[in-house]
């Protein structure tokens, strides 16, 4: 449990700070300087620090962009202390010497527990990724069109559509194979109620008028 201590030192922050995060602006759409980035997040000497997949690099953790990501890794924090993050953000030189350089992160896209996140070998093609419970559903879309998996069902391979709603809200649309199928998407953190994951996006899945909810993230083909 040292590791998950250490997590939740790093996460209590002095007041005045978190309030600063907690106030900071939404980051501009701009992504100039900026880099997408996934890797393992784990605490280190009371600090966070973030090292990329398959990379012996490590970079400390700080949130520029109000992320919550230090509070955010605390309470999901296992025994080991380790996670798997996807963010974008910029790298910079450390001004001690022989110090490790400093990740400033301006936005958190998924925070897990997982082993296995950096092996995922779809994760560049895939555009967008959703899931729910009860029952369970997942969806996946690429450039391909979108496959839905849910529970007691065969998988529904179809085409879309996705439409624009203004202030980062889009929907993703088809009517393909008999089935009328809608997904709603809102930029806003989503906590995923099983497994504790955190999503930047909410999602709400439509098939033939039932309503499913859950959490969504852009895959690597989307540079939102």
């Amino acid at each position: 449990m040292r590791a998950v201590r250490s997590l939740l030192f790093v996460a209590l922050l002095p007041l005045f700070t978190a309030c600063q995060l907690l106030e900071a602006p939404r980051q501009s759409a701009s992504h100039a300087g900026q880099s997408r980035m996934q890797g393992e997040l784990t605490a280190a000497d009371g600090k966070l620090v973030f090292q990329p997949c398959q990379e012996q690099r490590r970079y400390i953790v700080n949130d520029s962009g109000g992320t919550s990501v230090l509070q955010q890794a605390a309470s999901l924090a296992d025994d080991q202390g380790k996670l798997f993050a996807d963010v974008r953000g910029r790298i910079a030189s450390s001004a001690a010497a022989g110090a490790d350089s400093q990740l400033d992160i301006e936005q958190l896209y998924r925070l897990e527990r997982s082993g296995t996140a950096c092996d995922d070998v779809d994760f560049k093609r895939v555009i967008l990724r959703a899931a729910g419970h009860g029952p369970e559903w997942t969806l996946n879309a690429s450039g391909k069109g979108l496959v839905l998996d849910r529970e007691g069902q065969p998988p529904l391979a179809v085409p879309y559509v996705e439409e624009q709603l203004g202030d980062g809200r889009f929907n993703l649309g088809t009517e393909a194979n008999g089935q009328k199928v809608e997904l709603w998407v809102t930029p806003a953190r989503c906590v995923d109620s099983v497994s504790g994951s955190v999503q930047h996006m909410s999602a709400e899945l439509r098939v033939n008028g039932q309503v499913q909810r859950g959490c969504a993230y852009f895959g690597g083909a989307r540079d939102d």
